[in-house]
């Protein structure tokens, strides 16, 4: 799903206002992820990307997000299900996740967090870690590595 709307674009970049006349703008995909976006625009490599979608993946299975209302897509009534029941699944991926992260090591694993799981922009994690502008990208391919390392991507 597409959800696109125009945002002013400064020397630093989108920003998360609506431009002015005669200002340069952008439009911005609200629904995409960070992550998909920096790979859209070829600033990560596939494998970067397939790594970081990955951890994502098990960061949603382990359900470490917060909820917002109760769960019911796992409920059965006929008592059947094949493969791991939803607990044992939940803990598998949070052991997933917990090994990717620290395959990140430390000093890497907050950004990694930040825009694979949190889905805050490069900007905003950079701003929020107290980093130079323009740092975080670097930061984030090394940790990306690091994982898709640990998960044996070609």
């Amino acid at each position: 799903m597409r959800e696109l709307v125009e945002r002013a674009l400064d020397a630093h970049g989108v920003t998360g206002r609506a431009p002015a006349r005669r200002e340069r703008s952008v439009t911005v995909n609200l629904r995409e992820s960070p992550l998909a976006w920096l790979g859209a625009r070829g600033l990560l490599t596939a494998r970067q990307l397939e790594a970081g979608e990955r951890l994502r993946a098990d960061y949603e299975r382990a359900a470490l997000g917060p909820r917002v209302t109760m769960r019911w897509g796992d409920a059965r009534v006929d008592g059947g299900g094949t493969g791991l029941d939803p607990s044992t699944a939940q803990i598998a991926a949070k052991r997933r996740f917990d090994a990717g992260v620290a395959a990140a090591g430390p000093g890497l694993a907050d950004v990694l967090w930040r825009v694979v799981c949190a889905g805050e922009g490069l900007p905003a994690a950079e701003k929020a870690l107290g980093w130079p502008a323009r740092a975080g990208r670097v930061v984030l391919m090394l940790a990306l590595d690091r994982v898709a390392s640990h998960y044996g991507l070609p």
